[in-house]
């Protein structure tokens, strides 16, 4: 009802939007303010000329401001799970495609697969670097047996060979089988000989005899161990050494060490073979594996987050359900008989006031254009002529007669129009208007 039927333009459409939006108030009052837990409160005014009119608008803005806040929320939370509801149906299509794909190329090629430890490049230099890196221990391994080597058969491990008593019953000496004992063994004989007969006795002689026999064979098993004869070993005495066992035993660790790395760096080597026979071939497989795996990431992602959003989702649909935000009319929409705008009071009484200011003016206007003598002195200043007598009136009773009746008028048309005035304040006070469409309403009304 704002604009006319119809030949409306939008200049015209503009202005009366622009003068709407210029009348509606909204006020708004948080909880805090107040001190109460009641929420938020929305005030609407809206000033018009029609209170009927204004009545209307208010009730429109109210039912948008509750239904489309609400509802339009509703509407739009339910659109935005379908829309997602729909994008995640296409996602999952997608997700177990590029799923289908990945297992596919990893069936078909089984065993040429970038591991964690990177990719086919990554994987050659690593395997390229063990390969120097057991190389250099193995060489290092190498040079520490050799040591071990030399100090086995040299001087102060074949220096350390002694023989080893064996302690028999009552205390008597009892000597290995080892040339060692049995130089101790003879030795400690010759000397139990010297003490019972001389240097000439057959005795004496034949275990000197035998005794150089021995040193002369055990340093033969001296020699022979120095060369590392593994036969001279057991006869001469060495395994009973502390220092030939420790050696030994480190000798025996390297050798251990040596062959696992060589095992390793066989293995190694195996492997950067294997590696470089695949030169042509990786490289093109893992491209196609980092694209198949960026594609099943990305669509891995997406749908992650769009499953995400719909479950915020269905959690805010809930919530507004639960009753979260709702809406309660305290005060109906209410238009005041009495305008708001402008004071009617003052304003009739501006009018009245204007209104005699402007008869007055308008009858001393005419008084000025068509003057009335009334005095002698006043034709005078009107004419200039000199007056020589004065005839008075013939009937002096009729001209006060009429100057009351002429006051009699004047009143009556000034209390007429204050009359008039008050019955409108009073009118305007009671909510009714008199306009010429309300008129002819009421005059069609009491006519029919």
């Amino acid at each position: 009802g704002m604009l006319a039927a119809a030949g409306v333009d939008p200049a015209r459409q503009e202005e009366v939007l622009s003068n709407l939006r210029k009348r509606i108030q909204l006020t708004v009052q948080n909880s805090s303010e107040t001190g109460s837990s009641a929420g938020t409160s929305y005030g609407l005014s809206y000033e018009d000329t029609h209170r009927a009119r204004a009545l209307k608008v208010v009730n429109i803005l109210l039912n948008t401001l509750v239904d489309e806040t609400l509802g339009g929320k509703r509407q739009g939370t339910q659109n935005a799970q379908q829309f997602l509801e729909s994008e995640i149906r296409g996602d999952e299509k997608r997700l177990r495609v590029a799923e289908d794909r990945l297992a596919a190329f990893k069936s078909s090629h089984l065993g040429q697969m970038p591991s964690e430890q990177g990719g086919y490049f990554a994987q050659l230099q690593k395997e390229t670097g063990s390969v120097e890196d057991l190389q250099t221990k193995l060489l290092t391994a190498r040079t520490h047996r050799g040591t071990l080597e030399s100090q086995l058969h040299g001087d102060a491990a074949v220096s350390a060979v002694a023989p080893m008593p064996i302690v028999g019953a009552a205390g008597i000496t009892v000597a290995g089988v080892d040339t060692v004992s049995q130089i101790a063994q003879t030795q400690a004989n010759l000397d139990r000989l010297l003490l019972e007969f001389t240097e000439a006795h057959p005795d004496v002689i034949a275990a000197r005899a035998t005794l150089a026999k021995l040193k002369q064979r055990r340093d033969a098993e001296i020699e022979s161990l120095r060369r590392g004869d593994a036969n001279a070993v057991a006869a001469s005495g060495a395994s009973a050494s502390p220092v030939y066992q420790s050696i030994r035993l480190a000798l025996n660790q390297a050798d251990v060490d040596i062959a696992d790395l060589r095992t390793q760096l066989s293995q190694h080597e195996a492997k950067v073979q294997e590696l470089r026979r695949l030169l042509k071939t990786a490289p093109q497989i893992e491209a196609e594996y980092a694209q198949l795996t960026r594609d099943y990431d990305v669509n891995k992602v997406h749908y992650a987050a769009l499953l995400s959003n719909y479950q915020k989702a269905r959690l805010s649909e809930r919530a507004d359900n639960a009753g979260s935000e709702r809406f309660e009319i305290v005060q109906p929409p209410t238009v005041n008989y009495r305008p708001v705008s402008p004071r009617r009071g003052m304003l009739l009484a501006s009018i009245l006031l204007v209104a005699l200011a402007a008869g007055g003016a308008l009858a001393y206007k005419l008084d000025r254009l068509r003057p009335v003598v009334s005095s002698a002195e006043g034709l005078v200043k009107l004419t200039g002529v000199k007056i020589v007598g004065i005839v008075g009136q013939a009937y002096p009773t009729s001209a006060r007669h009429a100057f009351r009746r002429e006051l009699w008028q004047v009143s009556i048309a000034v209390a007429c129009l204050v009359i008039a005035c008050a019955v409108e304040l009073s009118i305007s006070l009671a909510g009714l208007r008199l306009s010429l469409p309300a008129l002819n309403h009421m005059v069609r009304a009491w006519v029919s």
